[in-house]
């Protein structure tokens, strides 16, 4: 019933096809799956398409669904490859893999960016390259089933291009490196949460401050709690001179091979 629901606002488009099997490494049977995920939230209504107009619905839901796929796959991977690490290793490794930066790194070499502008982007962040990763993987699993998407993970981006062992040698819990940093001198380091709300689209958001003593460094935003403790702890860090702007950027793209 879903694939009949996609497939009635199926593309004729030769191009599209053409363009997304090189990506994928096999002909797509649904190319509905695959326009949404390619249309963003900020195209509803708009455009002069009629493939435009007829879209409700953005790529949203396939962003969550694709990014449990991509925590599952990644998991499975990781614990095969590492029969003798702990869970604690294979939980810090998959963060390192499938993490905001690295998802928005993975989209741009695989050229998603093209894709979305032929659904009608013109301004195109980082952020929307990662959330579009995850709902094109979502797309990939209604598409054609777990295992050729599990195998699409694999190929087209865990071994194409994230060196596993590069990211074996860089730390990016910047909580842990902010508090063993504090605790040489004895400080103190705390969280507290100094907004939460929600999104026009009922998402929870938060905005955390981290404070060194009673010292507040730094403030970040992200839709989790952790993630955002995460990001105010690197803001920290680089406000302190523990961690530099420039070594970060390049461990951004350490994974690439």
């Amino acid at each position: 019933m879903i694939r009949k629901f996609y497939n009635y606002y199926l593309s004729n488009d030769k191009s599209f096809a053409r363009e997304l099997t090189k990506v994928l490494g096999f002909v797509p049977k649904y190319l509905g799956f695959y326009m949404r995920a390619f249309t963003h939230k900020s195209l509803n209504g708009k455009g002069d398409s009629a493939s435009n107009r007829s879209y409700k619905f953005n790529n949203e839901r396939l962003e969550f669904l694709g990014d449990a796929i991509l925590d599952s796959v990644t998991a499975e991977y990781l614990f095969k490859k590492y029969p003798t690490k702990d869970e604690g290793f294979l939980t810090q490794m998959r963060s390192k893999m499938v993490n905001r930066k690295m998802l928005n790194y993975v989209a741009a070499q695989m050229n998603l960016d093209v894709f979305l502008k032929e659904r009608g982007a013109t301004r195109i962040s980082q952020t929307m390259m990662g959330n579009t990763f995850e709902a094109f993987v979502g797309a990939i699993y209604l598409d054609v089933g777990y295992y050729k998407t599990k195998d699409f993970i694999i190929r087209k981006m865990l071994k194409l291009h994230i060196n596993v062992h590069e990211l074996e040698k860089t730390n990016h819990n910047y909580k842990s490196q902010l508090l063993e940093h504090c605790q040489k001198s004895q400080k103190t380091v705390n969280y507290e949460v100094v907004e939460h709300y929600r999104t026009k689209n009922n998402r929870e958001r938060f905005k955390v401050a981290v404070l060194v003593d009673t010292e507040q460094l730094a403030t970040a935003e992200d839709f989790s709690k952790k993630s955002a403790e995460q990001s105010a702890s690197k803001k920290a860090l680089i406000s302190i001179g523990v961690l530099s702007k420039k070594s970060e950027s390049e461990a951004k793209t350490s994974g690439a091979r």
